[in-house]
């Protein structure tokens, strides 16, 4: 296949529903608004954040049943290039409810349907047959796909020469720091269970992040700080940036769209301080949208030139 920039990888997306109502009561019938759908998942959710960002990926994702149309549908409306991999498991919905009386919001997810292990191989295969100069995997992995999954694809990138950009947790993640990849994203309590400790002080982050890079787990590793920003860790360099005060209505998609304008950045050749910049303010600008919306890329521009002054 035609090379190109960007992959993403998807092996368990959800087709996403937000909604409104008024008061949480239990045992009785609760009033919902009019259902929102996106098009969700880790990899697909940074294509879509690439795309808002004016540019292109190709996302490959599985899909099965009728919520697996539907979201194929979604994607579609999104204009963004894709290749699914068919599965007899109904793609997995997830539900995001915010109460009008509180302002609180209610998220709701189920874990993906059985993936039967030649479904597993049409996943491996459609990634090797795509040489891409980034290959983005990020989500998490359904019933049935072991946590060494992740690690499979990490081999392959290697073989294909192309830059693998994870963004996963838990023994996923270790496993995938065995093999080694471009760039990891952690948050501060999963960079603390890589390197073996129970927690880790700001001051100690970045030496965590260098140790994983020093034993070949990583050349780049970016830690999730939430509310309070992120940190690009590299051999010899690191870089803080706070994130912007904006009003906050919804946290989902945050750090899928962080990933979106890190991968977007690097692809665009930017340096490295443009780059965590970029991802703090996409993954910032999400969390001005209500439910699944991800960010508005007006809104992206605005908080980057914000973080860059």
């Amino acid at each position: 296949m035609k090379p190109v920039d960007i992959v993403t990888l998807t092996v368990n997306p959800a087709l996403d529903k937000s909604t409104h109502f008024k008061g949480l009561v239990a045992e009785q019938k609760i009033r919902c608004a009019e259902p929102r759908y996106d098009a969700g998942g880790g990899g697909i959710n940074v294509s879509k954040a690439i795309a808002r960002l004016g540019g292109s990926s190709l996302a490959i994702y599985t899909s099965g049943g009728a919520t697996g149309k539907i979201l194929e549908d979604l994607v579609r409306a999104e204009k963004i290039d894709s290749q699914t991999i068919a599965v007899k498991s109904w793609t997995r919905e997830s539900f995001v409810a915010v109460d009008e009386h509180t302002n609180l919001q209610y998220r709701f997810g189920f874990s993906g349907g059985k993936i039967e292990d030649n479904e597993v191989q049409s996943v491996l295969k459609a990634i090797e047959d795509q040489p891409s100069k980034y290959l983005v995997a990020s989500g998490s992995l359904n019933e049935g796909l072991t946590t060494d999954f992740y690690q499979k694809v990490a081999q392959i990138a290697k073989n294909n020469g192309s830059r693998l950009i994870v963004d996963t947790s838990g023994e996923a993640l270790s496993k995938i720091i065995e093999v080694g990849a471009y760039l990891i994203k952690p948050n501060v309590g999963e960079l603390a269970k890589l390197i073996g400790v129970e927690k880790l002080e700001m001051e100690e982050v970045d030496h965590a992040a260098k140790e994983i890079i020093a034993k070949g787990g990583a050349e780049i590793v970016v830690v999730s700080l939430g509310p309070q920003g992120a940190m690009l860790v590299t051999a010899d360099a690191c870089e803080y940036v706070p994130a912007p005060n904006v009003a906050k209505k919804s946290t989902v998609g945050a750090g899928d769209s962080m990933v979106g304008g890190i991968t977007w950045a690097l692809s665009q050749g930017k340096s490295l301080k443009e780059v965590i910049r970029w991802g703090v303010a996409c993954g910032s600008a999400a969390t001005m949208n209500e439910g699944t919306q991800l960010f508005k890329s007006e809104d992206a521009q605005r908080l980057f030139d914000w973080v860059s002054k």
